[in-house]
């Protein structure tokens, strides 16, 4: 495990970041974006973590949160590196576990009669923001992707968690019941 003694390191100053494998890169890269996204998301979920959540709801976002910190890692890795092959990486399980969270999710809610707005409880609303930034997390990692080979499974894993998200936020809603649909030309008189 890392020490974190020294915080100021000025090993930045120059708009420069090192990477896990120590090659140092430009802080405007997209793989320093993709990554900084993934950092941001797992803040939003650390904000939902905060809030009155279903029982069982908190343990699984710390198991995402140590996840995402892992999806930063092997994101900050170049796959070409010596070192790859020894970090965490987003295996297949995870995803089938996300998979499995969305249907049990699912299995609670009641039937969305249309679209479903960010908002309700706290809880609903840091969930909506959190699959707003997965989403976000998505943009840059398919940007990275253009120029960069990266595992592919690190797209799924995403894909799935925005899903996760949403139905998380139904969930927190009293299983939807308290869900604010969309109103198409809606004018307050």
């Amino acid at each position: 495990m890392p020490k974190l003694d020294e915080i100021t390191t000025r090993a930045g100053d120059s708009g420069q970041t090192g990477l896990v494998d120590g090659s140092r890169i430009q802080k405007s890269s997209q793989r320093v974006r993709t990554y900084g996204t993934v950092d941001e998301l797992n803040s939003v979920f650390g904000l939902v973590r905060c809030e009155d959540l279903p029982a069982g709801l908190n343990q699984k976002l710390l198991q995402l949160q140590n996840e995402l910190f892992n999806l930063g890692g092997e994101l900050a890795t170049p796959i070409e590196s010596e070192i790859y092959a020894r970090i965490p990486r987003i295996r297949q399980q995870q995803i089938d576990r996300l998979e499995g969270w969305i249907q049990e999710a699912r299995s609670c809610l009641e039937p969305a009669e249309n679209f479903v707005l960010p908002g309700g409880s706290r809880a609903a609303a840091a969930l909506h923001l959190a699959r707003t930034v997965t989403r976000r997390c998505e943009r840059e990692l398919v940007a990275l992707l253009e120029t960069e080979q990266i595992n592919p499974l690190c797209l799924a894993f995403l894909n799935r968690l925005s899903d996760l998200c949403f139905v998380w936020a139904r969930l927190c809603n009293e299983n939807g019941r308290a869900d604010i649909h969309w109103q198409p030309g809606f004018h307050p008189d």
